[in-house]
């Protein structure tokens, strides 16, 4: 018995040794894939964040009409766009674990396509904005200012539809680093375009609107730049095609129910800068709101980049007929995710004051964000692994799962939560953070059930060879082997 117990403890020993070295190998591809991201995204929050500091030195009115103006384009526009180049993932990632090059080029035009038609009926409500305002009730000081900022950041639709889609083509093939490098340059120059326009030429709250436009536009070319060159794309990029034109209900099947997901989250945030405008004293209410989004916005790049690259290594690994790669990669991203979190507790509670000081001189506005600061902070421990889960539900093409789940979590839960306090029990500001912080503690009890708990890896990987068409060109050689076979 005890040399046959030897040999179970051998074995036991040899299949943790292996685990952890598969775990191990995990965690280093997803953090070559989730570094040059995340400098992307904070790149990108940098572009971002500067315009809103720029806002807070024009005056506490420019903020608050820039910081809702923000918060409309991203209701309407931004997180649309977003969310729909969101249904390329799972098509583009799956087809390149199975090597089909010509789905993702169509897929990648189709959704270009998509994006562009989408653009239309968004910038006709950009232009009207004043009176969308207007009818909500909102200050007409700070509506006059929302309504210029939306007015010049136009065309940022346009580069928008190349520019979203693009990178989820490229980040699918792990091509990573050059979107990082393309988009600091283009940051490079964001501070002082933005000094210029705004300070220098003394446009305001149009200078800051354009300046962004312009740098979104830079990142673009530069991108665009770099591929005509290197050629990295030289197999998964076929051409411009009519092709594209037709069998595009996959990608409307994948971007309606992404777009859904991705929206329910992102206007959550935002209507609570609408509610913050009807608090006491709106013009604070509303700056401060700005700054709290803002710094929930860096708090996402991490987990958006994780989920980003977890949906791609699932994907890849679905598409190429590993299940058990894929669920180590969804376990291993959203342990990386809680410890994330964690983090962004620490650091909101420790600096709160210095974080709203950067953003305005306002001692009311930057008092009443320090004071919410450790409360978004807490608001991470849930928000973190939740956005994660998502990418993993986006990498198995089931978005329309998250759609349903931020449904709940934070329309039916933490609205109901949100307006009941700061309006019904007059909490005031805090009320509507607490009502995140609800939302977020159901979403990501739901999320992680549903991944963890109640995800069959075999299926998922015989839906991606499906989707990724990898069992209809095996049926069309085995046919095409059998009447080979007949004429000999």
């Amino acid at each position: 018995m005890k040399p046959q117990e030897a040999v179970a403890e051998d074995e036991d020993d040899e299949h943790q040794q292996t685990r952890r070295a598969a775990v191990l190998e995990e965690i280093r591809a997803l953090l070559g894939m989730v570094a040059p991201i995340t400098a992307m995204n904070c790149v990108v929050y940098l572009r971002a964040m500067v315009s809103v500091v720029c806002l807070g030195r024009l005056g506490a009115l420019e903020l608050a009409g820039g910081g809702l103006s923000i918060c409309f384009t991203n209701i309407t526009g931004y997180s649309v766009l977003f969310g729909l180049a969101s249904g390329l993932e799972p098509l583009c990632s799956q087809a390149f674990g199975s090597r089909n090059w010509d789905l993702m080029s169509l897929s990648l035009q189709r959704t270009i396509i998509l994006l562009l038609i989408a653009a239309v009926p968004i910038s006709f409500l950009w232009i009207n904005l004043a009176p969308i305002l207007i009818s909500l009730r909102q200050d007409p000081a700070i509506t006059a200012a929302a309504a210029s900022y939306c007015l010049f950041s136009l065309p940022d639709l346009l580069t928008n539809a190349f520019l979203q889609p693009l990178r989820v083509f490229l980040r699918s093939q792990g091509i990573t680093k050059p979107m990082a490098a393309c988009s600091a340059a283009a940051v490079v120059f964001h501070l002082p375009l933005s000094f210029l326009l705004a300070f220098v030429l003394r446009l305001g709250v149009p200078g800051v609107a354009l300046a962004a436009v312009l740098t979104n536009l830079n990142m673009a070319v530069f991108l665009l730049a770099y591929l005509r060159f290197s050629r990295a794309c030289a197999l998964t990029w076929r051409g411009w095609s009519r092709a594209a034109l037709a069998q595009i209900s996959p990608v409307l099947r994948l971007a309606i129910p992404s777009c859904f997901g991705v929206c329910l989250e992102w206007w959550w945030y935002e209507i609570m800068t609408v509610l913050a405008g009807y608090l006491p004293n709106p013009t604070t209410a509303v700056a401060a709101t700005a700054i709290l989004i803002q710094t929930t916005s860096l708090m996402y790049t991490v987990p958006m980049s994780l989920a980003a690259c977890v949906s791609t290594r699932v994907g890849n690994e679905l598409g190429a007929g590993r299940p058990r790669r894929a669920r180590m990669a969804a376990t291993v991203a959203l342990g990386c995710a809680v410890v994330i979190g964690f983090v962004n507790v620490i650091w909101t509670t420790a600096f709160k004051e210095k974080w709203a000081g950067l953003f305005t001189k306002d001692a009311a506005v930057a008092g009443l964000a320090a004071a919410a600061m450790p409360l978004i902070g807490f608001c991470e421990l849930g928000n973190c692994p939740q956005t994660t889960g998502c990418g993993v539900l986006r990498g198995t093409a089931r978005p329309a799962v998250g759609a349903r789940i931020n449904l709940l979590s934070f329309y039916l839960v933490g609205t109901p939560v949100a307006v009941g306090l700061a309006f019904g029990l007059r909490v005031g500001f805090g009320g509507l953070w607490y009502g995140l912080l609800t939302a977020q503690i159901v979403c990501v009890l739901s999320i992680l059930t549903v991944v963890m708990a109640r995800t069959d890896w075999d299926v998922e990987a015989l839906r991606a060879r499906k989707l990724a068409g990898v069992e209809m060109a095996e049926e069309e050689e085995e046919k095409k082997g059998l009447l080979g076979g007949g004429e000999v």
